[in-house]
C-alpha cells in the first residue's frame, strides 16, 4: 500500500502525460512555453481570480507574495503554529518576525479568536509592526476565511492564503486560493494537484501586484525585457515540462479526483467511528480536497509503537507535524519562540495521517481501519 499512490495515478493518466511531455520535448520550448500560459489561464479561471503566476515551488510563491507587499525587518507576520515550516520560514527569510498563533483542535487551522488576541498583543508590545496574516488551508480544508478576513481588515493587515494543501477546496462554492489579497499553492508531487518535481503558483485579482510578482519571479525584469531589471527579484519559474504534466493531471483532478478523494474520506469516517480516534471535522459549508486524512490517537497511546505495528501490516503512516513552529530550532532564542499554543503542542503528540488519495479502494480503507482498531483495543 502507498501512502499516496502516485504510481497508480500515473498508470491511469500515462497516455495523456506521456503525450504531453513528448510534445514539449519536440517543441523544445522548455522555459515559459505555451503550456505554462495555458495552465495559468485554466487555473485562474478555476479559482475565480484574474491572475495566476506560476513559479518554482510553493515556498517561492509565499516569498514572492510577501516581497510584493514589501514585508521585511520590523514587520510582524502572523502564522499558524501547526503547519509546514515554509509558512513561517518565508517571512523570516525576508527579515520579518513570524508570530505563531494557536489552531483549532478540530480543524487544525488557525484559530481566529486567538489570531486577534495575538495581533493586539503585538500592537501593545510595540516591538514590531503587524503587517500580514498567513492563513494555511491545512490538510485540504479551507481556513475560516469568513472570520479571518474581517480581522485583517479591522487591523489593516494583508491576508496571504497558503493553499498548498487546500487547492480544490471551497467555502460555499468559493474556491481555495481566492480568499487572500494574494493566495498561493504548491505543486509538490504529494499535494492535491501535484507535478513531477517542484512547482508553485500565486493568485490575485490585483493587476499591479500580479505584474510586480511576475517581474520579481524573473530577476525583477522590466516588462518583457529580461535584460532591463527594475528591482531585485529571484529566478523562480515553472518549467514547461512540469506545466505539460499538470495540464492532464488538472483535468483528472477537476473531473473525478476531488469527488473520489471525498468518497475515500467518507469511507474512513464510516469505518473508524467508535474506534477511540478523534476523526477529522469538516465545517458546514466547507469542502475539503483532503490532502491528508489525519486522526488524533487517544491520550496515553504510544504513537511510535502504533506506527510500527501498522508498518508491519503493510500500512504506511506519517506524522504531520511532530514539532510546533515556535519550537523549531531556527527560531530558538528569537521573538518568534514566544508563543502560547497549547492546542498545537497537544496535537503534535497525537496526530497521525493515514494512507489517502483518490485511487484508494474501499477494501484498502476497510483494511486500514480494521488493523487500526485491532491495535487500539
Amino acid at each position: 500500500m502507498e501512502f499516496r499512490d502516485l504510481k497508480k495515478q500515473y498508470e491511469v493518466l500515462k497516455p495523456q502525460i506521456d503525450t504531453a511531455v513528448l510534445d514539449t520535448m519536440r517543441g523544445a520550448h522548455f522555459i515559459g512555453g505555451p503550456q505554462v500560459e495555458r495552465l495559468e489561464k485554466r487555473l485562474a479561471e478555476y479559482v475565480g481570480v484574474r491572475h495566476c503566476i506560476t513559479c518554482g515551488n510553493g515556498t517561492d510563491a509565499l516569498v514572492l507574495s510577501l516581497m510584493a507587499w514589501g514585508i521585511g525587518p520590523g514587520d510582524a507576520v502572523f502564522v499558524p503554529d501547526f503547519t509546514f515550516f515554509s509558512s513561517g520560514e518565508s517571512p523570516a527569510f525576508l527579515g520579518a518576525t513570524p508570530i505563531y498563533v494557536d489552531v483549532e483542535k478540530d480543524t487544525y487551522n488557525i484559530d481566529p479568536a486567538k489570531l486577534e488576541m495575538e495581533i493586539l498583543r503585538i500592537k501593545s508590545e510595540g516591538r514590531c509592526i503587524p503587517k500580514a496574516v498567513v492563513a494555511v488551508d491545512l490538510f485540504g480544508q479551507p481556513a475560516d476565511h469568513p472570520r479571518i478576513k474581517p480581522i485583517c481588515e479591522r487591523y489593516g493587515l494583508w491576508l496571504l492564503e497558503d493553499g498548498a494543501q487546500g487547492f480544490g477546496g471551497d467555502i460555499d462554492g468559493q474556491k481555495v486560493c481566492s480568499f487572500g489579497d494574494i493566495s498561493t499553492t504548491s505543486f509538490f508531487p504529494a499535494k492535491p494537484l501535484g507535478c513531477y518535481g517542484d512547482g508553485g503558483a500565486v493568485f490575485t485579482d490585483d493587476d499591479d501586484q500580479a505584474a510586480l510578482i511576475r517581474s520579481l519571479s524573473v530577476h525583477g525584469k522590466n516588462g518583457e525585457d529580461k535584460y532591463n531589471n527594475d528591482r531585485i527579484g529571484m529566478n523562480s519559474r515553472l518549467d514547461t515540462i512540469q506545466a505539460s504534466i499538470l495540464l492532464p493531471k488538472f483535468r483528472a483532478f477537476e473531473r473525478y479526483e476531488l469527488e473520489a478523494v471525498n468518497r475515500v474520506a467518507a469511507w474512513y469516517t464510516e469505518n473508524l467511528e467508535g474506534s477511540g480516534l478523534t476523526l477529522p471535522v469538516i465545517r458546514e459549508g466547507f469542502f475539503s480536497s483532503w490532502a491528508q486524512y489525519t486522526v488524533q490517537i487517544p491520550d496515553g497511546s504510544d504513537r511510535g509503537l502504533l506506527q510500527s505495528r501498522l508498518k508491519e501490516a503493510g500500512i504506511p503512516t506519517m506524522v504531520y507535524y511532530k514539532r510546533p513552529m515556535h519550537l523549531q530550532g531556527a527560531f530558538h532564542d528569537t521573538y518568534s519562540a514566544i508563543a502560547d499554543c497549547p492546542v498545537t503542542e497537544q496535537l503534535c503528540g497525537q496526530v497521525l495521517s493515514l494512507p489517502m488519495g483518490p485511487y484508494m479502494t474501499e477494501d484498502e480503507v476497510g483494511y486500514v481501519a480494521r488493523v487500526l482498531k485491532k491495535f487500539l483495543t
